[in-house]
């Protein structure tokens, strides 16, 4: 897959990100608007990677960094494109970012209900931890 390219998204690329996701990736989260996309990118310019083959956006993925923890998620690839290497040229690029700002362990957030996905996340060498609980609350915006 020698025409993939990987790059950081920019603001011109949130509506066609956000168009993807509701295509490609499972589930939908309360920051998935233009102004939740915005804020990421503005703060943190290189954390939302985009994959395109011949201009056209198929896959994505959120490599956030805190200074502390290296989180993923938003791993996205178009459902006519998977199994090509694409999702894991994603995790390589994130990986990559994460080892250049001194991040020691990436953790991924992932549905349990997407078999598809932990399929993936396994193939990349990830592993559940069930200790874990992730515990959430909305805040009034």
């Amino acid at each position: 897959m020698s025409d993939l390219r990987i790059r950081a998204a920019g603001p011109e690329d949130l509506d066609a990100v956000l168009a993807f996701w509701k295509g490609a990736a499972e589930g939908t989260s309360i920051s998935d608007d233009r102004d939740g996309v915005e804020r990421l990118v503005a703060r943190d310019p290189e954390a939302l990677i985009l994959a395109e083959l011949d201009g056209e956006l198929v896959g994505t993925v959120i490599a956030g960094f805190d200074g502390w923890r290296c989180h993923l998620y938003r791993l996205a690839v178009h459902p006519e494109r998977r199994r090509q290497g694409i999702g894991s040229a994603l995790l390589r690029a994130a990986e990559e970012r994460f080892v250049r700002l001194g991040g020691r362990r990436g953790d991924a957030m992932v549905l349990t209900r997407n078999e598809t996905g932990q399929h993936a996340w396994r193939a990349a060498g990830y592993t559940r931890e069930e200790h874990w609980r992730r515990w959430v609350k909305p805040l009034a915006g």
